[in-house]
């Protein structure tokens, strides 16, 4: 978890570099050129301002919430964020381990599913021996939750 806040605090320092010395240098070089209305590095270098100004935004909002997240509150013995779990799909038999995670660490290809998912969704507050039922594309999904490691047991 603590990966996620380095990467938002990395990504956040390249773009207000970005915008506060990069982005200026190249408008007053566009400027420099004479009329604005049709210089097309001008126009450029200001929709790459605004884009910068409201990625920044996204993730000085992202960290903030990132920051808020309560580790007492993640439950000790139920399926939580940080939780790695080991499901038996009813239909196909077949095991397979989630590691719950953020939106911004989720890859499916390595089983890191995001608890915005719908699969993470319906494993969210879920305990050893639950069985879950979600709508998937190919229609009802059966989970049977056989193992449970807390982010607390993770983490130790």
């Amino acid at each position: 978890m603590l990966d996620i806040k380095k990467k938002l605090e990395e990504e956040i320092a390249a773009l207000e570099y970005e915008l506060r010395n990069e982005l200026p240098r190249e408008i007053l070089k566009a400027r420099a050129h004479g009329d604005l209305s049709e210089n097309a590095e001008y126009h450029a270098a200001k929709e790459r301002q605004g884009i910068v100004n409201a990625r920044l935004g996204q993730l000085q909002k992202r960290l903030a919430d990132f920051s808020m997240i309560d580790m007492s509150r993640i439950p000790h013995d139920r399926v939580g964020l940080g939780s790695r779990v080991v499901v038996l799909d009813i239909k196909t038999s077949a095991e397979i381990t989630y590691l719950l995670v953020t939106s911004e660490e989720a890859d499916a290809t390595q089983g890191k599913i995001s608890t915005a998912s719908p699969i993470g969704k319906s494993l969210l507050g879920k305990e050893v021996g639950d069985t879950v039922k979600m709508q998937a594309p190919g229609g009802t999904k059966e989970l049977e939750i056989l193992e449970l490691l807390t982010i607390h047991e993770l983490e130790k």
